[in-house]
């Protein structure tokens, strides 16, 4: 079995080295994260250099009190890496955003939109995700390269913007793999922190800490390659997609113990398409396809969720596939299955 590359020694996670911005690779030189959208959906890409220095930061209503930026989370994530992964590449962070609130300034109060000129304009975006990756810390699984990736999600629609300064901010932040062939992202559930509610920068560096060290990146790692070692028949999947469209219209009192996969319908069918097309992930000539690829397909079709979804739905196709692998493994009944 191929062995997770590490490069630092494991007790850095507990005792992590002292960190000096200004010897970040990522500052000079390293690409983005990634070249490719890890997110599709309405986002589009932007810098950290952008958002510093062309968005506007929202406030707190009641006493004009910054929320927490954008830029900020960013930075803070990256220093929190930065001082755990002392010594490791860290490239710069690949950024999506969407659901822009638009503005201008007093003095352009009355004039129309198309005469605006660049200074009169504001401009923030209410969500945006965010991935940092980490490509000296990586695996092999089925001949496709893992990078370690640590990536948040701020929606400031989450936040009482009407309150004053010192309420709850909500942040989303996760850690896993990123799967270079195709920019997919396998996070699991010990490393994802869906609704994290701060007051501070501080209290958000610390969460992000809490998270990073409580991560296991070996048994996530296990558990992803076990998924090679278990497949489905043709017959198989078409019934594993037909029951995928059937759950949503189940009575009630059937879908007490029966865990969905929380794909649309387009996104179904996407995978199916892709189970036939997919360069990387189709199905084998017999029509076979093991759940690591089919795992692939399903993270591959995530990438159309919106931001405010993304993890969420990205963290449950890993439960699903994983408790399809465990009716596989002890022969016992799978709703989706049988």
């Amino acid at each position: 079995m191929p062995q997770l590359i590490y490069h630092f020694k494991l007790d850095i996670l507990m005792e992590p080295a002292v960190f000096n911005s200004n010897e970040i690779a990522l500052m000079e030189g390293p690409p983005i994260s990634t070249d490719k959208p890890f997110i599709q959906a309405n986002t589009i890409d932007t810098t950290l250099e952008e958002i510093k220095s062309r968005h506007v930061i929202p406030v707190f209503i009641k006493d004009n009190e910054p929320v927490i930026a954008h830029s900020d989370f960013i930075e803070s994530t990256i220093d929190v890496a930065s001082g755990i992964y002392h010594g490791e590449t860290i490239l710069k962070p690949s950024i999506r955003l969407s659901h822009p609130i638009k503005g201008r300034i007093p003095e352009a109060k009355d004039k129309p939109a198309i005469a605006l000129q660049d200074h009169e304009k504001t401009l923030y975006y209410e969500r945006m995700a965010f991935i940092l990756e980490i490509p000296t810390i990586h695996d092999d699984i089925d001949g496709n390269r893992l990078s370690l990736t640590i990536g948040g999600i701020k929606a400031y629609n989450l936040d009482n913007l009407y309150n004053r300064k010192g309420a709850d901010e909500h942040f989303k932040v996760f850690i896993g793999f990123q799967n270079k062939v195709c920019t997919n992202l396998c996070v699991s559930t010990d490393g994802y922190l869906n609704d994290l509610k701060v007051k501070s920068m501080g209290q958000l560096k610390a969460c992000i800490r809490t998270m990073i060290e409580g991560y296991n990146a070996s048994y996530h790692l296990h558990a992803l390659r076990s998924l090679t070692n278990y497949g489905l028949t043709e017959q198989q999947f078409a019934l594993l997609m037909g029951r995928c469209r059937m759950y949503n219209h189940l009575p009630a009192n059937l879908k007490n113990d029966i865990t969905p996969l929380q794909l649309s319908d387009t996104q179904l069918g996407t995978v199916v398409r892709d189970y036939y097309r997919d360069d990387s992930f189709c199905r084998t000539q017999d029509g076979s396809i093991n759940l690591w690829r089919l795992y692939n397909l399903f993270t591959g079709a995530n990438k159309t969720s919106y931001i405010d979804t993304f993890v969420d739905r990205s963290i449950n196709t890993f439960q699903f596939v994983d408790q399809l692998r465990c009716a596989l493994d002890s022969r016992t009944t799978n709703w989706f299955l049988n």
